[in-house]
This record gives structure tokens, sequence and C-alpha cells, in this order.
């Protein structure tokens, strides 16, 4: 019988239902009250994490007990956590397709959207991937979820997948994913958007061709209107490269696709790792991403972009380590372009949980800081207006699986120079 036993992992007290922050290392980040939740199942995917103006943490998931899989959605009853109660977010008689990507989430006051991909009603034995994807929809918070709509407009028995959505700063939903529908040897990338709290979806955008198959989407909004998405595409001769396109008009079409790395990374195979993409209030876009490059170096990279996602910086390279193989970077900005990526480190024994700062609008990182207790993976982050940070990531503890949520705070840039002069003090 499946269990969601919440635990919670004591590191700080919480004063007046508000974190009190634990300097890490570096005083770059200030860490919160870690707490857990325990999933007696079969396997658990996820989470993806969102964090409110009032520090409340949301998180969405999928549990796969025997046959069956489950998304969840649970949303914390103090600031910084521990997770609520779950409650499942599609009906009972939809049957959720088997993914290795958390369900896509955001959260605006007490609106709660998910993405996700549900087994074709009319799927076949030559067609096993076939999928539609769903959109679904809580107004009171995530404490129910109303019939979920259908994001594609094509209905072809084909796979719609690897989604990504983004709540604008004026509300307009805008939802990115691959998608088959042409029938070509490699699948394109689409966007479609909703204007009116996720009671109807407007036609479908194909933004681009060539996209690499299974690196998910990724889809940011600036305070000025542009909306950006990011994803792997094709290149000749298999070279696979992160690229960026950008809406002016509000998602109705979008520019041609730039490349953010020139990596030049030939690889004849899907890597299974997406971007990840942040705007901060001055309309800096923020790329992070995975490439082995020319070399055949696994690397993580950062780069940034001060004229809407036209030219991208110099790329920083943000993994240290030289023992372990870094995976799956996802990044947080806050509007004072303050940055936290938190990625795997694997090596053949140990997978660890770690993070890097930035407080200098991503000219600088501390030392990356480990996380986990367990081995974990499939890490995630959000940031508030606030600069008050959540991540998210899976433990494996036989013979269960846990989520662990983390809280912090990003300091000031101030105090961290005034530390500086303390001489660390």
């Amino acid at each position: 019988m499946k269990r969601f036993v919440p635990v919670l992992i004591v590191t700080l007290p919480w004063l007046s239902a508000m974190p009190v922050w634990a300097e890490v290392s570096e005083p770059a980040i200030r860490l919160g009250t870690k707490t857990m939740t325990v999933h007696q199942v079969k396997n658990v995917v996820g989470p993806s994490v969102q964090i409110d103006e009032e520090g409340f943490v949301s998180a969405a998931w999928i549990e796969e007990d025997k046959e069956t899989r489950t998304i969840f959605f649970a949303r914390s009853e103090q600031p910084g956590g521990p997770l609520g109660t779950p409650v499942p977010v599609h009906q009972s008689t939809e049957s959720v397709y088997y993914r290795q990507e958390s369900p896509a989430i955001t959260v605006r006051g007490k609106e709660v959207f998910v993405t996700w991909s549900q087994t074709h009603p009319k799927i076949t034995p030559d067609k096993p991937f076939a999928g539609e994807l769903r959109l679904s929809k809580s107004l009171d918070g995530g404490l129910t979820f109303e019939p979920s709509l259908l994001v594609n407009d094509d209905n072809q028995v084909i796979q719609h997948t690897f989604d990504s959505i983004q709540a604008a700063p004026d509300g307009t939903l805008y939802i990115a994913w691959i998608d088959g529908r042409e029938g070509k040897k490699e699948p394109g990338t689409f966007v479609a958007r909703s204007t009116d709290h996720g009671r109807t979806i407007a036609k479908n955008v194909k933004i681009d061709d060539d996209t690499c198959v299974c690196c998910r989407t990724a889809v940011a909004t600036s305070a000025d209107g542009l909306v950006y998405v990011a994803w792997r595409k094709i290149f000749e001769g298999n070279i696979r490269e992160t690229v960026v396109s950008r809406s002016t008009d509000g998602g109705e079409h979008f520019s041609p696709s730039v490349v953010v790395g020139n990596d030049r990374w030939v690889y004849p195979a899907c890597p299974h790792r997406p971007a990840s993409l942040g705007v901060d209030k001055q309309g800096r876009l923020y790329v992070v991403w995975y490439t082995e490059g020319a070399d055949e170096a696994p690397a993580m990279y950062l780069a940034y972009s001060d004229d809407q996602g036209r030219t991208f910086s110099s790329k920083t390279q943000l993994n240290r380590s030289k023992g372990t193989f870094p995976d799956h970077p996802q990044m947080a900005v806050d509007p004072a372009g303050r940055i936290v990526v938190i990625w795997e480190e694997q090596s053949p024994v140990r997978r660890e949980v770690v993070m890097s700062v930035s407080l200098d609008r991503g000219r600088s990182f501390s030392h990356p800081v480990k996380l986990n207790d367990k081995n974990g993976q499939t890490p995630t982050a959000a940031v508030n207006q606030q600069g008050v940070v959540v991540m998210g990531w899976k433990e494996h503890a036989m013979p269960a699986h846990r989520l662990v949520i983390q809280p912090a705070q990003f300091s000031t840039p101030k105090a961290v120079a005034e530390r500086s002069e303390r001489g660390g003090q």
C-alpha cells in the first residue's frame, strides 16, 4: 500500500513562520530547514517546485505504483515547508504517459497549472509513444483540480511531451513542447498560450524544425512582455546545440533560433538533458545547459544575453569537480539577477546534488556546495520576487523513495562585501 510520510530534518528553527537561515561555506546563500516526504512506491519522478511571494512551497511529481501512474501536487502549510497532503492532479480515468521528466508546473496566487502527457486514447502497437498534452488547473491553491484541457490541436496519434510552462506577469500562460505532427524525420518545437487562466488554449504555433527528440523544452518570460523558449536543436552532422527563440508579440510569432554556446557537440542520439532559462528585471536572459562539446568533455555552462537573445556572452563553466560527471542542471533567477544553479554530480558509487550561486548577474559563482544525504537526482529550483529560493530533488532510500525540499535565502551583495571586509568573520 502506498504511503506518503512527511519527515522534518531540522537544520535550524523557524521563527514566526519564517525561516532562520544558516550560512553555507560561502556567504552567497543561507540555507533553511530541510524537509522530506517518503514514498513507498515502485518509482517516483520529480519533483517540480515553485515558491510564492509569501514563501509557500508547491511541488508536483509522478508516482508509479505497480502499473498505475499518478501525478500528485502538494503545497506547504507554512513558508518553506514541509509539504502538506498530496492531491491527485488528473482524473482517475486519465492514463498518465510514462515519462522520465517531472510534470511542468507554474503557480500564480491561488492558481496552479500543471502540464503533463496522457497516453493517447487511440494508441497503437506501431505508435507506442503517442500521447496527448494536457493542462490541469486548480483555482483554490491546489486543494482540488478541474478536469484537464487538451493543449495540442492536431488530433494526431503522435508524441506530444517534454513540455514546459510559465505564467507571464500579466497572467498569460505559455506552454512549449516537442511535437512530430508534420511527420518529418525530426520533430519540431511548438508553443501555445492561454490568456484566460487556462480555460482555453490558443492555436498552436510552430517555432522550429529539427528538434532533439527528448531534451525537454524551457520557457521564460520577462517583465516587459517578451517570451523565450530554449531547446536542443540538431544541425548537419549530428551537431546538437542549445538554442533560444524569442517572441515580442505575446507568443504569436517567434524569431529564428539562435545558438547559445557554439559547442559543436556531435552526438548521434538524444542526450535527455534539457536547458534552463531565467530573466532578471533588467531584461538579461540567462541560459544554463549541458554539453560535451567538440572535445567530448562533459560540462555545464551559463551564458547570458543583454539584447533579447540575439547574441550571447562567452560561456562560464559551472562544474569544478574533476572526478565526477555533471548532469541535469537547473536554474532559478530572481529580479535582481541573483542566480542559483543546482545539478547532479555522479561518480561510480554516488549521485550528489550540488548548487552554486551568483550574486553579480552571472559574472562569478560560488564554489559548488553539496546538499543531499542519500543518492540524489533530478534537482530543480525556483525563486520568488524577494529572493527566497526553494530547491527540490529525489533521493533513493531503500526500500522507499523520498522527495527533499530545501529552502534558501540569497545574501545581498552588500552583506557579502561587508563579510569580506571583516575577513570572513
